[in-house]
């Protein structure tokens, strides 16, 4: 049996394995766990295939499992997205609901109500309060103001306008008997650029 250090090679294979998965513990999202998986992996088929094969053919059958195991448990990790590396598990701070879009869960009135934010982090549940009027069940809604902690101020995304659309709505509909648009009847008409 191959030896390293006074050890047979799968003993030091395993105990290495075991060290980088409790480092991964200790740092996670370092990727450590994909190695240490492998290395595992490989130490325990070393151990029972050790007595029936050569130095040379199991320091083989070794390698080619510590390749097969790595890249099985790193596609593994990549796909079951333990840490949220894609962004799915990740919460979100208040700022970032702004703009936001979701579904009504329980009515809202201007007193409360609860949504269900897409995209909404570990607990996508948010309580609510509508800008004016009642937000029936099962509606869609827009973030208008995030607050603090898990209350956010949402509005009916039928009813949703901004400066913008209420600009070009009064520059369609607001004209004077002579054909003058509003810009020309109103100063303050210009939305403000940032």
């Amino acid at each position: 049996m191959v030896e390293i250090l006074g050890e047979s090679l799968p003993l030091v294979l395993l105990v290495a394995g075991v060290a980088l998965a409790i480092a991964e513990a200790m740092a996670p999202g370092a990727h450590l766990i994909v190695l240490g998986v492998a290395l595992i992996v490989a130490g325990l088929v070393g151990l029972v295939l050790g007595p029936f094969l050569s130095g040379g053919a199991l320091a083989v059958a070794l390698a080619l499992t510590v390749m097969l195991v790595g890249g099985l448990s790193l596609f593994a990790y990549r796909e079951l997205d333990i840490y949220g590396g894609k962004g799915a598990g990740r919460t979100s701070d208040s700022s970032t609901l702004k703009g936001r879009t979701g579904r009504v869960t329980e009515r809202i009135t201007p007193d409360g109500g609860q949504i269900k934010l897409e995209r909404g982090g570990f607990n996508p549940y948010y309580t609510a309060r509508s800008v004016t009027g009642v937000i029936e069940e099962g509606e869609e809604v827009i973030v208008v103001e995030p607050g603090g902690g898990n209350v956010v101020t949402v509005e009916s995304l039928g009813a949703a306008e901004d400066e913008i659309d209420r600009a070009l709505r009064r520059g369609r509909t607001e004209t004077d008997g002579e054909g003058a648009d509003a810009r020309e009847r109103d100063p303050e008409f210009e939305v403000e650029r940032e």
